[in-house]
């Protein structure tokens, strides 16, 4: 282009000093210049489409990466909560564990509090009987007591 514009330039003094200058010279100048433009268009249409397709791969990867890394995430959050409904069901199970376990002894302690409320039933009325038996004797017996 610079070229150009240096013949431009030579061929304008020309034309100022030579009256049998051929004005066609000009012209022909100036469809390089034109066809200079348009190589000069198509090859920033160029650059720019590679900058384009550079961007698209580009913005590919980060999409790719991006996608890599939230299945690595989801992945990582799966094992989580796996590993957490795992610890949930075996505290679950632990409790319900224990709970049937108190259940178990509080049967066994109603039994053994019912065994010994029977008991102690069945040794006062035992106790009652004897001393009932004890005064009924003497008092079948007519003695009177020294007291």
């Amino acid at each position: 282009m610079e070229d150009l514009i240096a013949q431009f330039g030579f061929l304008s003094n020309q034309a100022l000093q030579d009256k049998s200058f051929d004005p066609a010279t000009i012209e022909d100048l100036m469809k390089l210049f034109e066809i200079e433009a348009y190589k000069s268009w198509a090859a920033v249409e160029l650059e720019q489409q590679q900058e384009v397709e550079a961007a698209e791969v580009a913005m590919q990867e980060a999409e790719d990466y991006m996608e890599s890394v939230m299945e690595s995430a989801m992945d990582e959050f799966r094992r989580f909560e796996e590993e957490m409904e795992a610890m949930s069901k075996a505290e679950h199970d632990s409790l319900v564990a224990r709970a049937e376990s108190a259940r178990k002894m509080g049967k066994v302690m109603e039994n053994a509090a019912t065994i010994a409320s029977k008991r102690y039933i069945e040794a006062a009325l035992n106790a009652a009987t004897a001393s009932m038996k004890s005064a009924w004797k003497g008092i079948s017996t007519s003695k009177v007591h020294p007291s």
